[in-house]
């Protein structure tokens, strides 16, 4: 481990505190907190200050957008690379930098490599943190080794490795302050999210649904590691901290009402029935209250788990300091395609019949965009973003539940074919973005339909429980991913970019009106949020399916974003697998993909040439 060059931790908290509170305001540096200050207040402070990007959603609201502007729409033709980096690695990067003063933090796939950067010196690796290696973890990965990030709070750098310990490092030295075990691999248990840091706890989740995997989130004490709550997604209420008489179920206003999720299992089926949660978080610090999603019931059989299987696939509000739900909506009861719920909830005040609501936005994997009452859970809007989707034929009026089409439901020993859209839904987990100025959503999207066929499967710890064979293909029009630019109120994208393959990587937007985002062919694209004109690309090392995030250094804006294909969408080439069905039905879709790009790992920074940086 190296030591730290010359850093600036502390300048990120005074630019801070006085963008916020005046040139009165002094902050010794990063580790100095008033006692009664928690770490998310800080971080409420910090991520004002845009010449930073201090979370892995840049902020709280998941808004993965930008006040700086040095790019715009008139000068984004010019960008050029400024600076680049190998990760050491060659497998799927899903994650983002952070940027904290003058450094930048990052974290590769597997082994989980953690690297600070001295940004006044073009790229210096000031130290790397390397955790040690647990060989019974990769090969329980179900769909690639990534990583989505590491989290920054009180001097601190927290990460997820995927054999499923949490550290916490001193963001000057590196060094390993304190650490946790949250996840078993030989259980099947992995970890690959992103940490949120709020109210003085470091929040994360758990991966593994397609191993039989009992979802949960933890809390940790951001100070000590100290485990503070842990909450599941199925099981007794005591264990999800449900209550029975205050935590409302957002489909029908009602409380949820005792064994809330026992009653919708077969016999100890809710045991080993997933719902793991290796998404996104986002908070209301004014609500007091964090969102996430729960993924898939366990096996991907619905034939041997009758009933509703809550609460998989299902959004959260939970206060981060206690874990209790405040409410709970299930998207799509007893699922039968793998359409995981544990993509973002983006928060953003929307206008419901002349009235003011704080609201949550949702994409979800089942090709319905969701707009909800973030306060209490009650639906607002909810659309097909896709017009593909057939597996269920709208959302019944009065229980907000999917109205499923009977030919598309899956069943044991059937092949189920022309499900749109397949397994890896209509967007996976890579993050949509949100522009206050255009209030459109710009999202990366799959577009994809599939044959399914269920059979039945035994539970052993360690070991698959999937239980299903699927074959993926394009949708209709032959392509397999769309960029758009979308309002979930009406349901109706303004423009939208075609790709050969699925769009994998997540999305950026600026106050210069320009978008970033990246193919799975390599390509690093700057499009015009207006209009979606491509006023700029670049063909990265490998495939895109990490997420673009921007900052300011010197008086100059930089975006930066991980080349490394992988993930779900490439694991044929990451795993060499060759049969079509293979990859949870992955390979044989994609099986060209290696026509246009291949694995490697590298951070790719982009700015302006001085010249014309220096006239805006």
């Amino acid at each position: 481990m190296k030591k730290l060059g010359r850093t600036s931790l502390s300048r990120s908290l005074l630019i801070a505190t006085l963008g916020v509170l005046g040139a009165g305001a002094f902050v010794l540096g990063a580790h100095a907190q008033s006692s009664s200050a928690s770490a998310s207040e800080s971080l409420l402070t910090m991520q004002k200050n845009a010449n930073d990007w201090v979370m892995p959603t840049g902020t709280y609201n998941n808004w993965r957008y930008s006040t700086l502007k040095q790019i715009d729409t008139s000068n984004a033709k010019d960008l050029q690379v400024a600076w680049s980096m190998s990760t050491g690695t060659d497998r799927g990067l899903e994650g983002q930098p952070i940027v904290i003063g003058n450094m930048m933090y990052y974290q590769t796939s597997y082994p989980n490599y953690v690297y600070a950067i001295d940004l006044n010196h073009t790229g210096r690796i000031a130290w790397k943190f390397e955790p040690p290696r647990d060989s019974n973890a990769p090969p329980v990965a179900c769909c690639d080794v990534v990583n989505r990030g590491p989290a920054y709070g009180d001097g601190m750098i927290f990460v997820d490795a995927l054999d499923g310990m949490v550290y916490a490092l001193d963001a000057k030295t590196g060094k390993v302050v304190w650490k946790a075990k949250n996840a078993h691999p030989t259980k099947g248990q992995t970890m690959t999210g992103a940490p949120m840091v709020v109210k003085d706890n470091v929040i994360v989740g758990v991966s593994g649904g397609e191993y039989g995997v009992r979802g949960y989130i933890t809390a940790y004490n951001v100070k000590t590691g100290k485990r503070v709550w842990r909450a599941y997604s199925e099981g007794p209420n005591k264990d999800m901290l449900i209550s029975a008489s205050h935590t409302i179920n957002g489909a029908t206003g009602k409380p949820v009402g005792p064994h809330s999720s026992l009653k919708t299992w077969k016999g100890n089926e809710w045991k080993i029935g997933g719902g793991t949660t290796w998404g996104w978080f986002s908070y209301d610090p004014k609500l007091n209250l964090m969102y996430y999603g729960s993924g898939n019931p366990g096996t991907w059989n619905p034939t041997q788990r009758p009933g509703k299987n809550r609460w998989s696939m299902t959004i959260f509000a939970r206060n981060p300091e206690t874990g209790a739900a405040k409410w709970v909506y299930q998207m799509t009861p007893h699922d039968g395609w793998d359409y995981d719920g544990v993509n973002e909830m983006v928060l953003v005040n929307v206008d419901d019949h002349g009235k003011t609501v704080p609201a949550l936005v949702h994409f979800d994997r089942n090709g319905f965009s969701y707009v909800m009452n973030r306060e209490t859970g009650a639906p607002i809007a909810i659309h097909k973003y896709d017009k593909s989707v057939n597996w269920a034929t709208g959302i019944n009026p009065k229980t907000h539940e999917p109205i499923v089409d009977p030919a598309k439901m899956t069943t044991a020993n059937k092949n189920v074919k022309d499900i749109c859209p397949a397994s890896q839904g209509d967007k996976d987990e890579q993050p949509v973005s949100y522009d206050p100025t255009t209030k459109l959503f710009y999202a990366p999207l799959n577009h994809l339909c599939m044959s399914y066929q269920a059979f039945n499967v035994k539970y052993k710890a360690g070991f698959p429980f999937v239980g299903a064979i699927v074959n993926m293909v394009p949708g209709p029009g032959g392509y397999r991913g769309r960029f758009i630019a979308y309002d979930p109120m009406t349901g109706k994208a303004t423009w939208s970019i075609h790709s050969m393959f699925q769009d994998w990587g997540g999305a950026l937007t600026t106050a210069g009106g320009v978008g970033f985002y990246g193919t799975l062919k390599g390509m690093f694209r700057a499009v015009d949020l207006k209009t979606g004109k491509i006023l700029y690309q670049f063909k990265t090392p490998s495939g895109i399916i990490g997420n673009p995030m921007t900052y300011m250094h010197d008086g100059k804006q930089y975006v930066a974003i991980l080349s490394g294909v992988g993930g779900w969408a490439a694991i044929g080439m990451t795993n060499h697998l060759h049969k079509s069905s293979a990859g949870l039905g992955a390979v044989g879709l994609n099986a060209t993909l290696t026509d246009y790009t291949n694995l490697g790992g590298t951070l790719m920074v982009f700015a302006l040439p001085s010249k014309v940086a220096s006239a805006h």
